[in-house]
């Protein structure tokens, strides 16, 4: 699915006037995107669906899960499939900011200070092992995932357009690691949780790398993906699903198992995930089922469970599930 110049303009004309005619094409690419990271990463189609439907709504998504997972490779397949300029920088404890940023440095030939660019300035950004460094170094994330910018001695840089930052951690190994603080965890639209395939899908794995390996490539565009998230606000929602959202996002602080709710940056997250989750699915209207299908991957990092609850072995998934029986769907409560 790659467009010419002109092609991507009558694109952008006719999805511009038409919702469903742009939730139909963003489906359409969904299912070429699937395919093609299929032939590379076996057994990771969910997570692969949900990168992309954060990166359609904008957002950054932290992969958790253990070594040997295809995590890196995914993200990388991810970005070749996509036509979007892909950087990786592995976080260990003596990463600097500028190591990620950028610097000054002097060149020898005019005696002035020129600037150096980091590996943040590209459009998908690969955190390895993030909660290998220091909060420090962590911390130069932020700008960049939060305004789309850095700053690099005073001077402020915007950041190319798509930019979404993919951060992977281990959640077995936690000697030589460094929690991630809530406000950067708050950053990330999604956390994925990414498991070990089926056992047929490991048998194609092996068979996969038993041939040639195959070399993905680009089916979109940024300019396109940027374009999509552009229209993303064009998907409707109504005031009730609003209120649904709200509602949720309020529940959650008042349940007796969580010591911190969601924040109103989640309910935010909560109505943008959905609407990217209805495009999709092919359609150019948001329902609480998209709300629904999406809450735990938008709001399990940001919720901080009792002791006494996980002791009891109830977990974030459980505590979602029980918030979302709790409060009715809206075409309940007219009656």
């Amino acid at each position: 699915m790659k467009f010419s110049q002109n092609t991507t303009a009558k694109f952008l004309l006719v999805t511009a006037q038409n919702p469903n005619e742009l939730a139909l094409r963003v489906n359409e690419l969904r299912q070429r995107a699937l395919h093609a990271v299929e032939q590379v990463v076996v057994g990771q189609t969910d997570v692969t669906d949900q990168m992309l439907m954060a990166l359609v709504a904008g957002g950054h998504v932290l992969l958790e899960g253990v070594p040997g997972t295809a995590k890196t490779t995914l993200c990388r397949t991810f970005s070749t499939v996509l036509g979007i300029h892909f950087e990786r920088v592995q976080f260990t404890p003596d990463l600097l900011p500028s190591d990620v940023t950028g610097t000054q440095v002097l060149d020898r030939q005019t005696s002035d200070f020129v600037l150096r660019k980091g590996p943040v300035f590209c459009q998908l950004l690969l955190a390895d092992e993030l909660n290998r460094a220091p909060a420090r170094t962590q911390s130069s994330l932020l700008e960049a995932m939060q305004e789309r910018q850095v700053t690099i001695e005073g001077k402020t840089l915007p950041l190319p357009s798509p930019f979404m930052v993919l951060a992977t951690q281990n959640p077995i190994e936690q000697e030589g690691v460094y929690r991630l603080p809530e406000a950067q965890l708050d950053r990330f639209l999604f956390r994925i949780f990414v498991g070990y395939p089926e056992r047929e899908q490991e048998v194609n794995m092996l068979e996969l790398h038993s041939r040639q390996t195959v070399k993905p490539t680009a089916i979109t565009t940024a300019a396109e993906i940027l374009s999509i998230q552009q229209q993303l606000d064009t998907v409707y929602g109504s005031r009730e699903l609003q209120e649904y959202i709200i509602d949720l996002v309020r529940q959650s602080r008042q349940h007796p198992d969580l010591v911190l709710g969601a924040s109103p940056r989640a309910a935010i997250n909560l109505m943008k995930a959905g609407r990217a989750h209805a495009l999709l699915s092919g359609r150019g209207y948001l329902t609480h089922e998209d709300i629904q299908a999406i809450c735990v991957p938008v709001l399990a990092h940001r919720l901080i469970m009792r002791p006494e609850a996980e002791m009891d072995g109830r977990t974030v998934s459980n505590v979602i599930a029980a918030i979302i029986r709790s409060v009715p769907v809206l075409q309940d409560r007219r009656r």
